[in-house]
C-alpha cells in the first residue's frame, strides 16, 4: 500500500469515526499532495509525499512558535496535534549515532576537508536521511564536523 493510499484509508476511517480534527488534518494533507501533483503535472511517489508532509510539519512548527509568541496556547495546541498526526506518516527518525555515522561516511566518501565542500556532503547525507532527520540540524552537524 502506498503512502497516498494509506492516507486515503485513514481519511475514510476518520469519517466513519466522526473524528473531525483527524479528518480535517488528513484532508489538509491530501489537498497539499494533490496541489503539488497538479502544479507539477505528475503523480507523486512515496518519497515526494513524505517531502510534502515534512513541509507541512515544518510549517506547523513555525506556526506554534508564532502562536506561543502571541499568547494563543489554544491554537498552538491544535497545531501540535496536527504535527503528531502528520508525523505518523513519516518514517522513523534516525538516532544521533546513525546520523553521525551517515555524516562521517558522506564526508569520507566525498573527500570533504573544508566548509567549501559542504554542498557535496549535504547532498550525500540528504539522499540517505531524507524524511528521517531535520536537515537544518544535519547542516549544523556537518558544519561542526568540517569546521573542526
Amino acid at each position: 500500500m502506498t503512502l497516498k493510499e494509506r492516507i486515503n484509508e485513514d481519511m475514510k476511517a476518520a469519517m466513519r469515526a466522526s473524528d473531525k480534527e483527524r479528518l480535517s488534518t488528513i484532508r489538509m494533507a491530501q489537498a497539499a499532495i494533490k496541489q503539488r501533483e497538479v502544479d507539477e503535472r505528475t503523480t507523486l511517489d512515496d518519497a515526494q509525499v513524505i517531502a510534502v508532509i515534512e513541509k507541512m510539519v515544518k510549517q506547523r512548527r513555525e506556526s506554534i512558535a508564532q502562536f506561543e509568541q502571541g499568547g494563543r496556547a489554544d491554537l498552538a495546541a491544535r497545531e501540535a496535534g496536527e504535527i503528531a498526526l502528520l508525523q505518523g506518516y513519516l518514517p522513523e527518525p534516525l538516532s544521533e549515532a546513525e546520523l553521525d555515522a551517515i555524516i562521517s561516511e558522506a564526508i569520507a566518501a566525498s573527500g570533504a576537508s573544508s566548509i567549501k565542500d559542504m554542498g557535496k556532503v549535504m547532498a550525500a547525507v540528504k539522499a540517505k536521511a531524507a524524511g528521517r532527520a531535520d536537515m537544518g540540524a544535519v547542516s549544523a552537524r556537518i558544519k561542526a564536523s568540517l569546521g573542526a
